[in-house]
């Protein structure tokens, strides 16, 4: 033995699934051209006569360009009668295959790969690598990585619609977040490969702005919306805490600009994302008409299109955030069965903690606490009031969407039975072996599990990005009652003190639990012991130091957020 190779995973699977079993079937066909269907989509009678037209487009060249090698196909999504949500989601796909796609091709000419129902020109392709990428992670996304690498080898890329294929969607709230979460995840990998470095370079200027916002542009902007809210809100609770917005509301200087601030005010009605479905109603109305354009966005309005797609923009952000940071996208399977079911709380709590719950709460509390320090001196003002209720409105939609769109959702038996299989799924013990969904603690350490592969960076700016926290907790301690109004910095020293001595007293109640086994007179003596001194102590507190009721609402808004 000379030496050993190490492989990227198991020696049977060295690259993704799916690219490579296209890259090995392409061998054994025949042809010059080659079409790609997945299982999810099907082909109609009178569409099959189109096809001798359709590879006659393999000897067409447009526009001085040179003879196309992918001829990409429109899809017709059939899924859209089953639920409200295949629908919005239907209607958003259609406008993606058809006026999205003509764009892409022209003027902008970066139409890639995006799905399964294009034609390849084979002997173009598999002289040139195949039809898809296979690298471990990196090319997890490997649809648009034929088209990207099609493009940078001299190939043209078309879009025609007077054939199309079918195709079902994923239908069900879960199945449309896990499928949002795995194309976010695609498109963070992409901002790390190759293939769009190298794009980016040999592109022109405009080809590559247009290249950069229909990819990964998108999700990066979307991830900017996200990052401003929690700017703005952090920036005013700062201002609002030291005092400076009480001077600046107070400077005359500040009435000269209500004009500008009414302006604004109207303006952030249209940025509440009626902008985004702009594409989906100028293709109903080409095709059905105007008037029937109007009537479905109305429809869709009232059935909380709106709620589902701000809720959908959490899921974009958070998962291509955390590939950005940590990377390891991973496969994430819809399962694409029977939608029309009930998801159980846990399920819901599992998919949706850390993604949208959590961040939900943080807003929550900071819009709260923005309300609470700010009304003492505050007059009405339209553009605060606008800004506010986009936010709370994102809120709502991230805390309550799972429940609003989950089928029986009201129905009181089932509500009893997801109480009954939360309890049961709390108090389960992780260990080897035990899967998610059966304990809290396997599913938190599954959670987690990135953080044991990320690099020195990502582990860096994750530590950073918490310290936010510190932020309006510093603030609150200074206006508490007990404090007195005073800034000397005991006083913050004094709190995490306290914050110190509860989660030691917490963690030795814990330890003392475990110890004890079955003893348990001995748990309950530590437990009264435990609530005896907490009396004692906030006794102690309230009739000398001089703390309030407020108080303690304020310090558990501070300490909330932390989990």
């Amino acid at each position: 033995e000379i030496y050993r190779i190490k492989l990227p995973g198991p020696p049977t699977v060295i690259g993704e699934g799916r690219p490579e079993n296209q890259n090995h079937a392409i061998i054994f066909t025949r042809g010059e051209a080659l079409q790609t269907i997945d299982m999810n989509q099907d082909n109609y009678f009178e569409e099959a006569f189109k096809m001798r037209n359709v590879l006659e487009e393999f000897l067409k060249s447009t526009s001085g360009q040179r003879e196309p090698t992918i001829l990409g196909l429109r899809e017709h999504i059939f899924t859209g009668s089953v639920s409200s949500l295949a629908w919005f989601i239907s209607n958003q796909e259609t406008s993606f295959v058809t006026i999205s796609q003509r764009i892409l091709v022209n003027p902008l000419r970066v139409r890639f790969y995006y799905g399964h129902p294009d034609i390849f020109d084979r002997i173009f392709h598999i002289t040139r690598g195949g039809i898809g990428k296979a690298s471990r992670v990196i090319n997890y996304g490997a649809d648009i990585y034929a088209g990207m690498n099609s493009t940078l080898r001299g190939g043209y890329i078309t879009h025609h619609e007077y054939i199309q294929v079918g195709k079902g969607r994923d239908m069900g709230m879960n199945q449309l977040s896990l499928s949002e979460a795995r194309v976010a995840g695609v498109n963070g990998e992409q901002t790390f490969s190759r293939d769009v470095y190298r794009l980016g370079h040999c592109f022109d200027f405009f080809r590559m702005l247009s290249f950069y916002f229909t990819t990964v542009g998108f999700y990066l902007s979307s991830m900017v919306i996200v990052l401003t809210v929690y700017v703005f809100l952090y920036g005013r609770l700062y201002l609002v805490m030291s005092g400076l917005e009480r001077e600046i509301l107070e400077n005359p200087g500040m009435h000269q600009s209500m004009a500008l601030e009414e302006a604004l005010a109207t303006q952030s009605v249209f940025q509440l994302g009626l902008l985004l479905v702009l594409p989906m109603v100028m293709e109903i109305g080409l095709e059905k008409g105007f008037c029937s354009a109007l009537c479905d966005f109305i429809i869709m309005q009232l059935q909380l299109a709106s709620v589902f797609f701000a809720f959908q923009l959490g899921t974009k952000v958070h998962y291509f955030g955390k590939t950005i940071l940590h990377g390891s996208c991973k496969y994430r399977a819809t399962g694409r069965g029977f939608v029309v079911y009930h998801a159980k709380f846990s399920e819901n709590y599992r998919q949706y903690s850390r993604s949208h719950f959590v961040k939900g709460l943080e807003l929550v509390i900071l819009l709260v606490l923005y309300e609470v320090y700010w009304h003492s001196y505050r007059s009405s003002n339209k553009f605060y009031l606008f800004i506010t209720l986009s936010m709370w409105f994102l809120v709502g939609s991230w805390l309550f969407a799972p429940f609003v769109f989950n089928p029986s959702g009201f129905d009181w038996q089932k509500t009893v039975d997801d109480w009954t299989d939360w309890k049961r799924w709390m108090g389960n013990r992780g260990g080897i072996g035990t899967l998610p969904y059966r304990s809290w603690e396997s599913w938190w350490d599954e959670e987690q599990e990135h953080l044991k592969f990320s690099n020195i960076r990502g582990r860096i700016l994750e530590i950073i990005l918490v310290f936010r926290f510190f932020i309006y907790q510093y603030g609150i301690v200074y206006h508490l009652d007990i404090a007195h109004r005073t800034k000397n910095t005991v006083v913050y020293g004094l709190s995490w003190l306290v914050l110190v001595t509860t989660l030691l007293v917490l963690k030795m109640v814990s330890m003392g639990g475990r110890r004890s086994g079955a003893e348990f007179q001995l748990m309950f003596r530590i437990k009264a012991l435990v609530f005896l001194g907490f009396m004692s102590v906030m006794t102690v507190l309230f009739v000398v130091c001089g703390l309030t009721i407020s108080d303690l609402f304020a310090c558990m808004l501070a300490f909330l957020p932390t989990g």
